[in-house]
């Protein structure tokens, strides 16, 4: 084997190229059809770039619905999914299983029992279910605001999943999943990095202005990259982050979609706000280079010294459970 420090990187072949699909848009009365269009052309797009995996944004089937207060339970359950995949999103499961390549898609989930829930499904070049994952950290409220200029209901409209972050053996390494506020925890990066995750998809949407604290507004784009680069770094994995940006029903939201290799570099960015792929040639085995060496967890880490993390709650201990609004 080669001294040099990269010799790891041609020690087997486990690159995959990967499609950041950021989505601008999607007005309130656009229909799925619609949208499964503007997924199947960057489909093609990734395509002739050769890519292996495409990755969409949170909730991309539909406009990013819990900004209003939904009276009507009728309206409200038409923004979410039943199956998947629907006769409607049918084309674009076809039309990749065609082309072989593989994709994660964010949508609203409600089971058959009545769940509702924030939702990311992986699939591989065949068209087959990898894995699905229902976000954790569900942000926002859970009341009617009025005074808001636009709202944030996804407490209101999902419940957090029971389920812990994990890891799924897929497109040659260890692929992990997280939604929008998910990332922002350094504890969503570490229980996956502990199983090895070798690249993080997360999905997102992110209303620039933040009503609780507008002081925060400017800083939108900035923090988007720190926490993702952070959590790349400290874990030694790569992080596709993927957004619906531009002025969506009157409301900016952050696109930046972005591409982050295990230094914590970024390695590819979205420039628009629009429909745009970003692509970049992810070598897995670049992730052994932090996880064996600066961050060797079985070696340096002394979890004893970090038992308050899970069995103290100091600061939210009396904080209410979220309650669904719809239940079936």
């Amino acid at each position: 084997m080669s001294d040099s420090p990269r010799s790891y990187l041609t020690s087997t072949n486990r690159q995959i190229t990967v499609g950041a699909a950021q989505l601008g848009p999607i007005a309130r009365d656009e229909s799925r059809a619609e949208v499964v269009e503007r997924l199947v052309d960057l489909l093609h797009q990734a395509a002739k770039f050769g890519c292996d995996l495409v990755v969409y944004p949170e909730l991309a089937l539909t406009t990013f619905f819990p900004r209003w207060w939904i009276e009507d339970p009728v309206e409200l359950n038409s923004f979410y999914e039943t199956e998947m995949p629907s006769p409607v999103v049918r084309p674009l499961f076809d039309e990749a299983a065609r082309l072989g390549i593989g994709f994660c898609l964010g949508y609203a989930e409600l089971t058959a029992d009545g769940h509702r829930y924030n939702t990311y499904l992986l699939v591989d070049g065949e068209g087959k279910e990898v894995a699905k994952f229902r976000k954790v950290h569900i942000p926002g409220h859970e009341t009617h605001e009025p005074q808001r200029p636009f709202q944030h209901l996804e407490r209101a409209y999902f419940e957090p999943a029971s389920e812990t972050f994990r890891t799924w053996t897929a497109f040659r390494g260890e692929i992990g999943l997280a939604l929008c506020n998910d990332r922002r925890w350094p504890e969503t990066y570490r229980v996956m990095g502990l199983a090895d995750v070798e690249m993080i998809l997360i999905g997102y949407n992110t209303p620039i202005h933040y009503y609780p604290d507008p002081s925060q507004d400017f800083l939108a784009g900035f923090h988007n990259r720190l926490v993702m680069q952070a959590g790349a770094y400290q874990n030694g994995t790569f992080v596709v982050g993927v957004a619906k940006g531009g002025v969506e029903e009157g409301v900016e939201s952050l696109a930046e979609s972005c591409i982050i290799g295990p230094s914590g570099e970024v390695l590819a960015q979205a420039v628009t706000d629009a429909d745009e792929l970003v692509v970049s040639e992810c070598n897995l085995n670049w992730c052994t280079a932090y996880k064996n060496t600066l961050y060797d967890f079985s070696r340096y880490r002394r979890p004893e010294m970090y038992k308050s993390i899970s069995e103290q709650m100091p600061l939210i201990a009396d904080e209410p459970q979220v309650e669904l609004r719809y239940k079936e």
